[in-house]
């Protein structure tokens, strides 16, 4: 499935409660995204899944990013933050999203009180102001759910990293007991149908379209919606990128 629609389903969609204390709530998370730009001075984005819309909130590591640093939060809707997405390495962001789809179908199946042991961290190459990549710490938090038990308010976090290795996949971590859990390739093994594997096996050694579709038995309107199916779900623009990814993922 892709990655970006499936979180949207599982996030936009939950069922959600009409609760009156939900604008206070609000309020306390944003002032806490805030405060974390100015006492870490991250870059931290408020994302609330029942409005759809993110509160950013640029600390001053921003200014290194090529953002403008600012007091107050700039506000989106969506729960997507394109402009800090489009700055991230596209492999690394891809593993993002698959860890945090992860990290979603591991919270849900935990109790409304376990879940603020968990958090998202990983490393990621992000572009800096001068157009080049410097390696970011990249934390995520489900900071609030619905009585329900819905996930509602999810904080992100971005700082420079004083590590400058490679970046890392990334891991969930439970602060309260020290244990850390590492991605499960059985997750990322769905993001593509047996289908969608096969024509990409092919793309990568050449063939063409037309000769997926005389290989497959298959019309060539059928090949070009699965090569459109896969570029949508790992988030590229081209098949030398889907193959490239593909391989890193060990999809094929």
């Amino acid at each position: 499935m892709n990655i970006i629609n499936t979180l949207n389903e599982k996030l936009l969609k939950q069922p959600f409660g009409e609760e009156h204390t939900k604008p206070a709530n609000l309020a306390q998370y944003q002032y806490m995204a805030f405060m974390y730009s100015k006492i870490e001075n991250s870059l931290a984005v408020l994302s609330d899944m029942e409005a759809n819309k993110s509160y950013i909130y640029n600390g001053r590591v921003a200014k290194e990013l090529g953002f403008d640093e600012n007091d107050h939060a700039k506000e989106i809707n969506s729960i997507w933050e394109d402009d800090i997405f489009n700055k991230i390495h596209p492999d690394d962001l891809v593993e993002k999203h698959l860890l945090e789809l992860q990290f979603f179908n591991l919270l849900k199946n935990l109790s409304i009180a376990e879940r603020s042991d968990y958090h998202v961290k990983s490393k990621i190459r992000m572009l800096n102001k001068d157009g080049k990549y410097s390696y970011v710490e990249h934390r995520m938090f489900y900071v609030c759910s619905s009585s329900n038990g819905s996930l509602w308010l999810a904080l992100c976090l971005y700082n420079l990293s004083y590590d400058e290795t490679i970046a890392t996949a990334g891991v969930i971590l439970n602060s309260a007991t020290g244990v850390m859990l590492k991605p499960d390739q059985k997750e990322y093994n769905k993001i593509l149908s047996v289908r969608e594997k096969e024509i990409l096996k092919l793309i990568r050694k050449g063939k063409m379209s037309k000769e997926l579709a005389d290989l497959l038995s298959i019309s060539v309107n059928t090949v070009n919606r699965h090569r459109q199916n896969i570029l949508e779900k790992l988030r590229v623009s081209n098949s030398l990128e889907a193959c490239r990814i593909a391989e890193r993922m060990n999809l094929i």
